[in-house]
C-alpha cells in the first residue's frame, strides 16, 4: 500500500519517525525539504493530488493542529480528509466517512499518532447503506449532481 505523507515545518521529526516505524508501508514523501517559511496548503495539495492521480491510496498530513491541512486538502475534488485527534475519530473517519487522508497535530504523543494512523489504514469502510448513501451525497455534490432534499 502506498501512502503519501507530508508536513509543514512543524512536524518534520515526527514524519521521519512515522516512515521509520510504519515500515510495512511504502511512503511517498511529499515534503522532502522543509523550511521555517513553508506553507501547509502547498503540502496538503501535493498529498491530495497524489491520491486523486492514483499515485497513492491514502494520505497522512501533519501540521501544528492538523486543521489547516485538512481544510486545504478538502478543497481538492475527490478528497475526504479527516482531522483526527483520537482513535475513535480515526476509526470513524474510515468506517463511516471513507476518508482517504488523515490530518494530525504533530504535537500529540508519537505513539498516539502511530496508533491513529494504524487504525485509519486498517479500518475498512462500513457496509451499512446509510454510510454509503452519505458519502455518495458528498461525491455527488462535488460533481454538481446532488439533488437537495
Amino acid at each position: 500500500m502506498k501512502i503519501a505523507i507530508a508536513t509543514d515545518h512543524n512536524g518534520v521529526e515526527q514524519k521521519k519517525e512515522i516512515i521509520k516505524i510504519l515500515n510495512e508501508y511504502e511512503f511517498l514523501d511529499k515534503s522532502p525539504v522543509n523550511t521555517s517559511t513553508d506553507d501547509y496548503p502547498d503540502f496538503a495539495f501535493k498529498v491530495a493530488n497524489s491520491i486523486v492521480n492514483k499515485e497513492a491510496e491514502f494520505g497522512i498530513l501533519l501540521c501544528g493542529t492538523g486543521i489547516g491541512m485538512s481544510i486545504a486538502a478538502n478543497k481538492v475534488k475527490g478528497i475526504r480528509c479527516a482531522h483526527c485527534s483520537n482513535l475513535d475519530q480515526a476509526f470513524l473517519a474510515r468506517s463511516h466517512n471513507n476518508a482517504n487522508i488523515i490530518a494530525l497535530s504533530y504535537k500529540q504523543d508519537l505513539q498516539e499518532i502511530i496508533e491513529m494512523i494504524r487504525t485509519f489504514l486498517t479500518t475498512s469502510p462500513s457496509e451499512e447503506e446509510k454510510h454509503h448513501r452519505r458519502v455518495q451525497k458528498i461525491i455527488d455534490y462535488e460533481r454538481g449532481t446532488y439533488n437537495e432534499l
